[in-house]
């Protein structure tokens, strides 16, 4: 029986934002820097609480990293924030040359990833973020499941030295991770225990896996859920744990398929355990405006698809 209590209904980025807020209160080194999305990036807390320790950047996102990098030399861990697009695509070199080659210790937080941002459309649905920032020497790459396990996140980051990517979402979803869990980052969250496959998830996907579970539980299949919800530095040792005993994996990721979660999950397959693996991710497209979640159906990310690619893999063991 799988025994996973969701106990109301929030956005991954409100985590943040009240993961900011605590940070504010508690760590006088933490400061935030916003590129013109502050009602978005659910910063307005931080700043009420901490006016002297926010900075508005204005739409100049390169020139907000670049800050954000000085700023880390005086002793400050600076947060910065604003839509994944452009926390990455738009700022890729100042974050390769002034953060991660000289490992300052700044926090890129990056909204409205992936497809559920919805109707403003392929532009600013950024899919490979994951893959270019997870390649980058120095960097950490996390992206939390829920509401609580973001705001666990962005105060876990805090304390943790060196540059990090931090990744969430939009859309309104379950709140299943329990208040009080412990957030590390690099070890991952076994949710479900089971024997006949493994599905690694992270971010929305989680959930998606969650009820593709119960499906499959019905149909009397037994998989196992882990929430890798770092992506790098990869918890190695609990994927060959888990697939040890299932004999095949299925990745679930609001991501591209080439260069995401699944592709660092078959780099650990393909030199210590050969098994099936099947990926569910965007395939090599671009989005598209339309509603989150018929989004989501659209380009193959919804619990139907996990369903559909545990019974194929169980099938190739």
């Amino acid at each position: 029986m799988i025994d996973i209590v969701v106990t109301g209904n929030k956005d991954t980025r409100s985590g943040f934002g009240e993961g900011l807020l605590e940070l504010a209160k508690t760590n006088k080194d933490v400061v935030a820097l916003c590129a013109d999305l502050i009602g978005s990036l659910k910063m307005d807390a931080f700043k009420a609480e901490a006016p002297e320790r926010f900075f508005q950047m204005g739409i100049a996102e390169a020139n907000m990293i670049g800050m954000a990098a000085g700023m880390t030399v005086g002793g400050k861990i600076p947060f910065t924030g604003t839509f994944a697009v452009f926390s990455t695509g738009r700022v890729y070199d100042q974050i390769r040359q002034s953060v991660a080659y000289s490992k300052k210790n700044v926090k890129i937080c990056a909204s409205h990833a992936g497809v559920t941002l919805g109707e403003d459309g392929a532009t600013h649905q950024i899919l490979e973020d994951i893959g270019m920032m997870k390649m980058l020497p120095n960097m950490t790459v996390v992206v939390p499941c829920d509401f609580n396990q973001t705001k666990q996140a962005t105060i876990a980051i805090a304390a943790y030295e060196g540059p990090v990517y931090l990744r969430f979402g939009r859309p309104v979803m379950p709140i299943f991770i329990k208040e009080d869990a412990d957030f590390v980052i690099g070890k991952a969250d076994v949710l479900i225990e089971g024997t006949d496959c493994t599905i690694i998830a992270c971010g929305h996907l989680v959930w998606k896996s969650i009820e593709a579970a119960r499906i499959l539980e019905a149909q009397g299949i037994s998989v196992e859920l882990i929430n890798m919800h770092t992506i790098k530095p990869l918890d190695v040792q609990a994927v060959l744990k888990s697939i040890t005993k299932t004999k095949c994996v299925v990745t679930a990721e609001e991501h591209m398929i080439n260069g995401g979660l699944g592709d660092s999950i078959a780099q650990v397959l393909i030199q210590n355990l050969l098994v099936p693996q099947e990926y569910v991710g965007v395939n090599d497209t671009f989005g598209e405006s339309g509603n989150p979640m018929e989004l989501m159906t659209k380009f193959g990310i919804d619990t139907q698809n996990v369903v559909d690619a545990v019974l194929k893999v169980i099938k190739r063991k």
